[in-house]
């Protein structure tokens, strides 16, 4: 539910957070996984975290009271781009407008007066999956996230995998292309999230649309308005450049999952976010590419899924989970 349900119980409730780089969104959740209020606000108009904290605390509050006030709160749980699960700060995040370690959790922790726990979004994401969505029951999967970036959380013998420092999992930076497109956020050039993200389906178009003279009615859409939503839309009425910019997507994001199977062996790579909502345009090039890289061992053998859980959902209550857990 994305709205106050009116009839909210006097159980003990978490808060659940999801950072990403254009909007945050967050939510008050109870024991089952029911999201009983949520909202959003900005990230990318703060250029300063202070004044994003502030914002924050301003309308979160407002919802923390609707629950019944921070006495019925045990914590917040927060997912974010390059979330440090040990340190609880947030380092480097390519897609987000601060620059450097940022102590997230603390300056959360301070400003709101509850124990608060941060880990990466995808990871969050994760997590929820596991609990309430398409990985229930699960012990080996992986999460994909297909956003503004490529997010990914790798839950391995019932476990999340989190590394030595807390940022294991970073699938979306792994180099699929040698010397290929170049990550403005990182530096580095033939990362999957610089072709399979949103913003990697719109690099994709404009760059298709300069090298082919075919006609598409993505030609009508001004350069800064070309987005993955506008290709998706352009596909679904036949037009065939916004179907190759789909097939060229799905390629490499295949080939991609394909080495991730065979590092892991999960039951299920399960993916969320925007892209996904684009359906068989990106899964059946995607599955295609998959097991045409996989070695006859892995073949036939991993469900590709879609989340199961509400877009504005997952990271929610996989954060929240953290609550939940004990660890805040």
């Amino acid at each position: 539910m994305s709205k106050a349900t009116g009839n909210v119980s006097l159980d003990t409730l978490a808060v659940g957070i999801d950072i990403g780089g254009t909007g945050t969104k967050y939510g008050i959740v109870d024991r089952d996984g029911n999201v009983l209020f949520s909202a959003g606000i900005s990230t990318k108009k703060h250029k300063q975290v202070e004044s994003f904290i502030d914002d924050l605390h301003l309308h979160l509050s407002e919802l923390i009271e609707k629950a019944g006030g921070t006495g019925r709160i045990r914590g917040i749980g927060v997912g974010a781009p390059n979330g440090n699960y040990y340190t609880g700060t947030v380092e480097y995040a390519p897609n987000l407008p601060w620059r450097g370690i940022i102590p997230l959790a603390k300056l959360i922790q301070d400003k709101f007066q509850l124990p608060t726990v941060l880990t990466n979004d995808a990871n969050a994401a994760a997590i929820g999956e596991m609990m309430y969505g398409a990985a229930k029951g699960m012990k080996d999967f992986i999460m994909i996230t297909l956003g503004t970036g490529v997010g990914s959380g790798i839950v391995a013998n019932g476990h999340l995998i989190l590394g030595h420092d807390g940022f294991a999992g970073e699938l979306g930076h792994t180099i699929i292309i040698p010397d290929g497109r170049l990550h403005e956020g990182t530096g580095k050039r033939g990362s999957l999230e610089s072709y399979a993200s949103a913003t990697g389906v719109m690099l994709t178009a404009i760059e298709t649309l300069s090298k082919t003279k075919k006609k598409s009615l993505l030609r009508q859409v001004p350069k800064d308005e070309l987005d993955s939503k506008k290709v998706y839309e352009a596909a679904i009425k036949g037009d065939k450049v916004a179907k190759e910019i789909f097939d060229f997507t799905g390629k490499i994001l295949g080939l991609a999952l394909a080495n991730f199977v065979m590092f892991s062996s999960p039951e299920a790579v399960v993916l969320f976010g925007g892209l996904t909502k684009s359906g068989d345009l990106i899964l059946n090039p995607t599955r295609e590419h998959m097991e045409a890289n996989l070695i006859q061992v892995f073949q036939n053998k991993v469900k590709i899924l879609i989340s199961h859980l509400k877009e504005s959902d997952a990271a929610i209550l996989g954060a929240s989970a953290l609550v939940w857990e004990g660890k805040s």
